[in-house]
């Protein structure tokens, strides 16, 4: 049976591909960060257990765990744990930042770099790493996301390359806008740490506000799909004998990547500042 280990399992991606991976006779070791989310995993017949990317402690302590349970084996890392911070680049702090990057890459750096001396032992591994079509392109307001999303790029590349060879593959994913609770995670994000009384940017941020309330009274946007459309690029990146570097998911990510080629960058940047995904 092959084993996978997933993080950010408490809905949305994660979640749903642990489930359809399940259902294909995989072991998948759920992670979430709360007790509760890993407790409902566990009752959906998942092994389960709390990882945090922000925390050390809390990654050693679930690779420990899982290695445990796998005779020290296993085939396959889905980085999926992640978050967004909104909020135009001068009203976030470094706090704000600094926790942005410790979810979205540091902690995903910690994790890998536990578990790929494992993947060196056994001569094999499968390494995807969930990024955004915000991995390489900028949206205003994004800032701190596109910031991590761009540097998870650069690093998977550069792993890429520092890996060839080795039976160790790795794979990117890059959705657009996908129908989970990332946007209302985002808008908590937000709260804690943007004041838009006293910034220059307020009344674009009620515009931004707005659209997502829209977004989530309607159930996405019109070119959100649902995070099914994850589970397929996934069990390619997996399963294939030669995976590829760059799964794209949804209309916007695949017209954004051809726009970028084409486009002169002033043009491009007209089209990006009245984008919104």
């Amino acid at each position: 049976m092959k084993t996978i280990l997933i993080t950010g399992c408490s809905s949305g991606i994660g979640l749903c591909v642990a489930e359809g991976l399940q259902r294909r006779g995989y072991r998948v070791f759920a992670t979430a960060r709360q007790t509760e989310d890993v407790r409902r995993l566990q009752e959906k017949g998942f092994s389960a257990c709390r990882l945090d990317l922000d925390d050390s402690a809390s990654i050693r302590q679930a690779v420990d765990w899982i290695l445990e349970q796998t005779g020290g084996r296993l085939d396959a890392l889905f980085n999926n744990g992640a978050y967004g911070q909104p909020g135009a680049l001068e009203d976030l702090d470094r706090n704000a930042l600094r926790a942005q990057f410790e979810t979205n890459l540091f902690g995903v750096h910690e994790l890998t770099s536990l578990i790929l001396p494992v993947m060196q032992r056994q001569g094999y591994g499968r390494v995807i790493m969930n990024s955004s079509v915000l991995g390489f392109v900028a949206l205003p307001y994004r800032g701190a996301y596109v910031a991590s999303k761009f540097a998870l790029e650069g690093w998977t590349e550069t792993l890429r390359l520092e890996w060839r060879h080795t039976g160790i593959f790795f794979s990117l994913v890059q959705p657009g806008p996908i129908r989970t609770r990332f946007r209302h995670n985002a808008a908590l994000a937000f709260e804690r740490h943007v004041d838009p009384t006293i910034s220059r940017h307020r009344e674009r941020y009620q515009v931004m506000a707005d659209h997502f309330q829209r977004q989530a009274q309607q159930g996405g946007g019109r070119f959100s799909l649902p995070a099914e459309a994850i589970l397929a690029p996934v069990i390619h990146a997996l399963e294939s004998s030669r995976p590829k570097v760059c799964y794209r998911v949804t209309l916007p990510t695949h017209l954004f990547a051809w726009l970028r080629r084409l486009l002169p960058r002033r043009f491009l940047d007209a089209l990006l500042v009245r984008a919104w995904l």
